[in-house]
């Protein structure tokens, strides 16, 4: 009788450990099954992000060479801004340009580097990168600064950023906003939309110390404002844009002369 009682201890004992070491080696592989989703979800939106900033870098450089239904609508201070009834939404796409004192490399750099942007460009209150996909690309999150004596009021944007390097020293910094679910909609801000816009930087033939700088913009404000305030608004605060920069590019040259700090990028 001693003898089957034991038999029944073990035998319990024998189960429960069976059942424990399934328990342990289900959820071992729930959780490396869950990890391993999570990596591949992670690397396919990565690949969708990289997709999308391809394209669009594509679209501005096709901006570049469409050469057809301009209107010039604003001239100030050796800058041009144009502007043609956008494709992608019920607005207009802008293109400006003007000159820059500084080498297409280093211009470039000057423009996307976020932790400097709010420093000299008077339109953001907030410009910071929040999601970094490789070297040349990365996600920023946007705070506009209110516009026509604060009938503009401040925007928001998750934009897709990336950098294409070319031939002769032509750079291309090209924007769209994506969702990220990492900052959804704010209830204190409108969250705009960009849809492909880009900064192209040449270097001028006769001087390479000097730039050609296009930029072309296609912001949908969003939320209930009349087209026609935009449209007047918009020309000017492009002008402002190029020349903070200047301004900005000024204040950040080292006593030497030789300019700010080059990052490099492969």
């Amino acid at each position: 009788m001693h003898s089957s009682s034991n038999c029944v201890h073990f035998y319990v004992i024998g189960t429960i450990e069976i059942i424990l070491k399934c328990k342990i080696a289900l959820l071992k592989f729930l959780y490396d099954y869950i990890l391993t989703s999570c990596l591949f979800l992670k690397l396919c939106r990565q690949m969708d992000y990289k997709a999308i900033a391809q394209k669009t870098v594509q679209e501005v450089l096709g901006y570049t060479q469409d050469t057809s239904g301009w209107k010039v609508v604003k001239i100030s201070k050796k800058i041009t801004v144009s502007s043609k009834a956008s494709r992608k939404f019920h607005g207009n796409l802008y293109r400006v340009e003007g000159i820059i004192p500084e080498s297409a490399a280093k211009l470039s750099d000057f423009l996307y580097q976020t932790g400097e942007r709010v420093t000299w460009d008077k339109s953001l209150q907030v410009y910071d990168m929040v999601h970094r996909i490789d070297s040349d690309t990365f996600i920023c999150h946007t705070i506009t600064q209110s516009f026509a004596m604060g009938s503009i009021s401040p925007r928001d944007f998750i934009d897709l950023v990336y950098i294409k390097r070319y031939e002769g020293n032509m750079n291309i910094i090209s924007s769209k906003s994506v969702d990220f679910p990492e900052y959804p909609p704010s209830s204190n801000y409108i969250r705009g939309y960009n849809h492909p816009c880009g900064f192209v930087c040449s270097p001028m033939k006769e001087n390479p110390a000097y730039s050609k700088l296009v930029m072309f913009v296609q912001t949908e404000m969003r939320g209930k404002l009349s087209p026609s305030i935009i449209e007047k608004t918009m020309p000017s605060n492009l002008v402002n844009f190029i020349l903070n920069a200047k301004d900005g590019i000024k204040a950040h040259k080292t006593p030497s002369g030789r300019g700010f700090r080059h990052n490099s990028h492969s």
